[in-house]
């Protein structure tokens, strides 16, 4: 990862719910624009050094309205960009919740 300046965007929170529906439901942001196109230069490059891993995900740090994480995000086919999955902790100190528009900060 690297300790260069975050690339920003602002997208919606929003909850994903099995069906059928379970207790827990997972809460993403969809990653699309330059962002994703940065992540996905990074998946290359990981690719071609046999540092692949699973399901295309790619590690890298982020923070959602300045609440910083270690996360993994996945290829999202209906986007073409990535899902960034938002855990309940930093929703609770972002003080966000389903429908808020936020701001993502990731760095690859």
């Amino acid at each position: 990862m690297s300790d260069d300046a975050p690339l920003v965007l602002e997208t919606e929170l929003w909850r994903w719910t099995p069906d059928p529906p379970a207790k827990a439901s997972w809460h993403f942001v969809t990653i699309t624009g330059a962002v994703a196109d940065a992540i996905r230069a990074r998946a290359f490059e990981l690719r071609a050094m046999g540092g692949a891993r699973g399901f295309g995900s790619v590690r890298l740090r982020a923070s959602v309205d300045g609440v910083a994480f270690d996360s993994s995000v996945f290829p999202h086919k209906e986007s073409g960009g990535y899902l960034l999955p938002v855990k309940a902790e930093v929703r609770r100190k972002a003080g966000v919740a389903e429908g808020d528009l936020v701001e993502v900060a990731v760095w690859v």
